[in-house]
């Protein structure tokens, strides 16, 4: 099998038919669980800094929150970055590297939690390193969108992020159960013992990070063996940095943020919000559905957005969320009295849902956008035209998807300011709600009305 496709011609019916699909599905399914496995990085601060303490650590609240807070900003910074390189370095070769550099943040995790004197500075350089994790998603949505037709772009995308997305709701499931038993033996190091108010038992706590080494090495391997560059898509960063002149990048990623950066961002804040406002229900039982729920709305968005307008779901997926974080409001606790846990949970997962739906649909816009647009720029050249389109969706894809990473950091800081500055979470909510009418005002504008030369 030729590593390097030198003439790749997805939107060619013939091509696509013959050889082009089936080379496109591998790269996919390939892709899928690399993806996983970054997300799983990502997030898995989130799960480790609550056992911390537990274990020995001695890190004060602020201290903790900055662990679990930094892998969002480091991700979301990388994926600016992380957007450029498959023109430049190729699908194949970059998700190959991309995935063996996980092993770097799970390897250190690993070694570094047996040790209850391990400095701040060391953990604080590892939670930075886990946004290799958060970075990866540009890339490999970039490189995905390479490989399919504008028709099927929607559904491809939905399922490699969406898919990709289950490493929030894995992570969250497996490390409290493998850092129950010493799944590694004496390979994984000695056991700590971590003390609740229920007594003392004994973990692996190290296992959050060593159990997805095997995972990560066999996944590296899939996509160096596996995979395919296409070498007809070659663009320089120079090339590619047209789109920071394009209004449609900035609005795509005001939408982004919308949406990806919502999930994200309520992922990460779900636990905690549970545990502040019904704090009798234990809210790790629960936490994992929302992103789970997310995930697979996602897969489904974008199978919805290759049968209709992208805009329009969009549309509706913004409208939705604002009832739901309506409902979320209601269902609140009145100081500390009160309140509906039912329907606080039921409308966060309407929340979750919608954002998922929202994130496949952006991205299914996306490339439907530049191809309106450029057919506009060259009217009577449709290959350039196409060529162009695709090369700077991809790298848009990319770049809003950085951008939108940076929810996972925003919102629980606004639950946090809001708790800070008025005792109650509302404020943020209410900033939320805003911030979603804007996210309607623009989609509506540019995106949905007919008289709108980008209409899609």
């Amino acid at each position: 099998m030729a590593k390097v496709l030198k003439n790749w011609q997805p939107e060619n019916p013939e091509f696509w038919r013959s050889e082009g699909e089936r080379i496109a599905r591998r790269n996919l399914w390939i892709s899928i669980p690399a993806l996983l496995l970054a997300f799983a990085i990502w997030q898995v601060w989130s799960v480790t800094v609550v056992k911390l303490p537990q274990v020995g650590f001695h890190y004060d609240s602020n201290q903790l929150f900055w662990l679990a807070a930094l892998p969002a900003l480091s991700g979301a910074t990388l994926r600016i970055f992380y957007s450029f390189v498959v023109p430049i370095v190729g699908g194949r070769r970059w998700t190959t590297l991309s995935t063996a550099s996980l092993l770097i943040p799970a390897l250190g995790l690993g070694f570094a939690v047996q040790n209850p004197h391990t400095s701040y500075t060391t953990m604080f350089i590892l939670a930075l390193l886990c946004g290799f994790g958060g970075a990866n998603f540009s890339s490999s949505m970039s490189n995905i969108s390479f490989f399919f037709p504008k028709s099927a772009k929607g559904s491809a995308m939905g399922l490699n992020a969406g898919l990709g997305n289950l490493g929030v709701s894995v992570v969250q499931l497996v490390v409290p159960i493998v850092i129950t038993m010493g799944v590694f033996g004496a390979l994984g190091g000695t056991s700590q013992t971590m003390t609740t108010p229920q007594g003392t038992s004994q973990v692996w706590l190290q296992n959050a990070g060593f159990i997805w080494v095997p995972f990560i090495v066999l996944s590296t391997l899939a996509a160096w063996f596996g995979m395919n560059d296409i070498g007809n898509i070659e663009s320089s960063v120079k090339q590619q940095s047209v789109i920071f002149k394009r209004r449609d990048n900035w609005l795509m990623c005001w939408l982004y943020v919308g949406t990806f950066g919502s999930f994200i961002g309520f992922s990460a804040a779900f636990p905690l919000l549970i545990t502040h406002s019904f704090p009798e229900v234990n809210a790790m039982k629960l936490a994992f559905l929302g992103p789970l729920v997310g995930a697979v709305l996602r897969v489904v968005g974008g199978w919805l957005s290759d049968k209709m307008s992208a805009a329009k779901l969009t549309q509706f997926s913004f409208a939705i969320m604002i009832l739901g974080v309506i409902g979320v409001i209601f269902c609140l606790p009145v100081q500390g009295a009160g309140g509906n846990f039912v329907g606080f949970f039921c409308s966060f997962m309407l929340l979750f849902a919608f954002t998922g739906i929202g994130n496949a649909s952006t991205y299914a816009q996306t490339p439907r956008i530049f191809s309106r647009l450029h057919r506009h720029i060259e009217p009577d050249n449709a290959k350039l035209a196409e060529m162009n389109a695709t090369k700077e969706s991809a790298t848009t894809l990319g770049f809003m998807g950085g951008i939108g990473a940076y929810g996972g950091f925003f919102i629980p800081k606004a639950f946090g300011s809001s708790i800070a500055a008025t005792g109650s979470v509302n404020l943020a909510l209410w900033w939320f709600i805003a911030f979603y009418v804007t996210c309607l005002l623009i989609n509506f504008w540019f995106y949905v009305r007919k008289q709108s030369p980008t209409s899609c």
